[in-house]
């Protein structure tokens, strides 16, 4: 079986002229990236090697560094209510951080959030997206999507002086919950005068959107999740993998160092806790750095935590214990709550090409 899951690999590698891991028993299956269509009301597939975009000819916005990127990962959290507004409410502040952000890892989206992001406006508008259904999430009622920024990206390869998309897929590793690695390929202009000389206009540059394995579970798949990770991104030579890592054992400490990458928040903010989850108490854990960057071959430039605000909401009646929990009389019909938008928060992470 792994000989033939390695020609496999072989084959794939070799049809989307895209550099693979060869990881026994590991299966890299590929998708499209997709783009909202005005004329149609619709989202579709295009094919990033082929297509010839109308964006072709938009070169990098004036002042921005085109081998450098900011990145923001958040774990959206798929069981809390109100998905649709707690969604919004994060996207809202994605996009309204400076510098503007270029890349979105999303893990836990539920089919509500994803709804709810593929009819917003500013996502139809401004960003290329990985999924435009749950066809590639295997069943589960969750999953992970990546959103690339129309401002900083587009296609076909080389089109023009922008960074632009490649292919994008999703690794099957070993885990108890039926998840996945979400990768993709980007190409970004060359620093290097030399490689542009010899025809290579356009360096390689892999992202892969993570959600490891949860819970204190013995053996843990992560120590073999994370090994595959950085393979695929060594494969490449060069990116980033970012996401909810769930390092809740001993072991998991020091994983991301063990196999050859870069971990962020260590290499910058080395000492400060940099907690993700836990922070309000009122988890029955302690607080914890679940989510990471982890990089091959980059220069990490900075790093921060993005903590969740709340949404308020009107209880419902039953929720009341009793009417002393009550604010004041005459609110018999329920009580103001408030709905944290994740459990996780999200980090911001900038970083460019060395």
């Amino acid at each position: 079986m792994a000989f033939i899951s390695r020609l496999r690999t072989q084959f794939l590698s070799w049809y989307h002229d895209t550099p693979l891991a060869d990881e026994p028993n590991v299966t890299p299956i590929f998708q499209t990236w997709h783009e909202f269509d005005d004329a149609k009301e619709r989202w579709g597939p295009i094919d990033a090697s082929r297509a010839t975009s109308s964006l072709g000819d938009r070169q990098t916005t004036a002042g921005q560094d085109p081998q450098s990127l900011v990145l923001v990962t958040w774990n959206v959290d798929s069981s809390s209510p109100l998905p649709t507004s707690r969604i919004s409410a994060i996207i809202s502040r994605i996009l309204g951080l400076t510098p503007a952000v270029d890349i979105i890892f999303l893990q836990e989206v539920s089919r509500a959030a994803l709804s709810a992001m593929l009819n917003d406006a500013r996502i139809r508008q401004h960003w290329f997206s990985s999924e435009v259904d749950a066809a590639n999430w295997g069943g589960q009622s969750f999953a992970s999507m990546t959103l690339l920024s129309k401002e900083r990206f587009t296609y076909p390869k080389g089109s023009s002086e922008m960074a632009t998309l490649g292919p994008v897929w999703r690794v099957k590793y070993p885990s108890r919950f039926e998840r996945d690695a979400l990768c993709c390929d980007i190409f970004v202009p060359s620093p290097s005068p030399a490689s542009a000389a010899l025809g290579n206009p356009n360096a390689r540059f892999r992202l892969v959107n993570v959600h490891l394995d949860s819970l204190p579970i013995h053996p843990s798949c992560r120590p073999r999740q994370i090994s595959i990770i950085a393979s695929i991104l060594c494969s490449a030579g060069r990116g980033v993998v970012a996401g909810d890592f769930n390092p809740v054992l001993p072991e998991d400490e020091t994983l991301v160092q063990d196999n050859g990458l870069v971990d962020a928040w260590v290499e910058l903010r080395h000492g400060e806790p940099g907690f993700t989850w836990g922070i309000d108490g009122k988890q029955p854990f302690p607080p914890n750095r679940l989510d990471k960057v982890a990089t091959v071959g980059l220069k990490v430039q900075d790093i921060e935590v993005l903590h969740p605000e709340s949404i308020t909401t009107l209880g419902k009646p039953e929720n009341v214990r009793s009417m002393d929990d009550l604010p004041s009389r005459g609110q018999e019909h329920g009580v103001d709550e408030l709905v944290p938008w994740s459990d996780h928060s999200g980090l911001r992470c900038s970083f460019k090409m060395v």
